[in-house]
């Protein structure tokens, strides 16, 4: 009845790390950006597919009241409609926010950039070794 697959490959865009070189930073950045703007399509697919089910869960509460089942059933398929319609809105919610996460994450890794690119640049050519970040704050 579900349309929903499993994928291939890991579900985390952006593994969490200790690496926080610039390139590593800017990267994570930028696979957090894109999974978060492609989640919107699947989040609202998702939606779409449980308000369904909750409607057709929902009929199925009349169906079971109808046919003179033990109300005990009725009551609880009552409350699976109720909790995927309920479930359903949150994920509304989700979807919603995704697309401002997702510019608010680019925001953040263009202003990454501007602050940390040149420091980037010059101790990326040096031939010196130069020393790791934090090591005048001693």
């Amino acid at each position: 009845m579900s349309d929903l697959v499993s994928r291939s490959g890991s579900a985390v865009p952006a593994v969490a790390d200790a690496d926080n070189r610039y390139k590593a930073v800017q990267a994570k950045l930028n696979k957090l950006g894109e999974a978060l703007e492609d989640s919107t399509l699947e989040l609202e697919s998702l939606r779409r597919s449980m308000q369904n089910l909750a409607q057709h869960t929902d009929s199925v509460v009349t169906d079971i009241e109808n046919a003179s089942l033990d109300p005990k059933f009725v009551s609880l398929t009552a409350h699976v409609a109720t909790a995927l319609t309920g479930a359903a809105r949150e994920v509304r919610t989700l979807c919603d926010h995704a697309p401002e996460t997702a510019d608010l994450t680019h925001e953040t890794r263009r202003l990454h950039a501007t602050r940390y690119r040149a420091l980037d640049d010059i101790r990326s050519n040096r031939r010196e070794k130069t020393p790791k970040p934090g090591f005048f704050n001693r």
